[in-house]
């Protein structure tokens, strides 16, 4: 079990570091900066990678929601839920404490939103409370859906990382605009306590929404598509 934990936090360490720090250190650099389609496919590049690295420990999930709803999917068991979980809070918070300490070594450094996520005021394109927890309970269901297909007995072996890192990549496409993109509550929590604006008290919509949303993708799964 300690294996499957380390596992797990090693992974979500990695999805936050390089995914928010693509977001932190490289998106808005001078003339060289990424963008938003740059962040997107960095968030897609770390999940991808650490499928590889250990998800033949763990199962690769590095997100609360997915733990979730493999559970319901039963893909995974109930009874590991738990400490699932507080693996990949932790992993998640210490990628993001080692990105404030290299970030904050720069001369002019504001935190900001620090790669938060958020609705309103703190949505990047001022989206409101309906429409982030729409699309964030719309694309873990879809994500939810990737994941049960890419990793199901008739998938063809061994592309599913490919798969669900993409999955994630077209996701950030889609809802950095509207939220800075979670459907991962891990995600949305290791950065909050570095933000300096009112991110925290956004913090409870991307627990809900994300865990309804792969709630919802399991139970469609098990119901129309599952055949194993």
């Amino acid at each position: 079990m300690m294996k499957k934990l380390s596992a797990e936090a090693i992974g979500t360490f990695w999805l936050v570091f390089g995914g928010c720090g693509s977001a932190v250190l490289a998106a808005g650099f001078p003339e060289l900066g990424i963008g938003f389609t740059g962040v997107a496919l960095a968030f897609g590049l770390t999940v991808l990678t650490m499928v590889y690295a250990v998800g033949p420990i763990s199962g690769g999930h590095f997100n609360p929601a997915v733990s979730l709803g493999l559970a319901i999917g039963g893909r995974f068991e109930w009874n590991e839920l738990i400490p699932y979980w507080v693996a990949q809070v932790i992993g998640g918070f210490l990628g993001a404490l080692v990105l404030y300490l290299i970030a904050s070594g720069k001369p002019d450094f504001v935190a900001g939103g620090f790669a938060s996520n958020g609705y309103g005021e703190l949505s990047p394109g001022k989206y409101g409370l309906a429409s982030a927890l729409i699309i964030e309970i719309v694309l873990t269901a879809g994500f939810l859906l990737v994941i049960l297909g890419a990793t199901s007995k008739k998938a063809p072996a061994g592309f599913a990382g490919i798969a669900i890192g993409l999955a994630l990549t077209l996701i950030h496409l889609i809802s950095i605009p509207v939220t800075n993109t979670s459907v991962n509550p891990a995600r949305s929590t290791a950065v909050v306590f570095f933000a300096d604006t009112g991110a925290l008290g956004q913090l409870w919509l991307f627990w809900v929404a994300p865990l309804i949303g792969a709630a919802i993708g399991a139970v469609l799964w098990k119901a129309l598509l599952a055949d194993d």
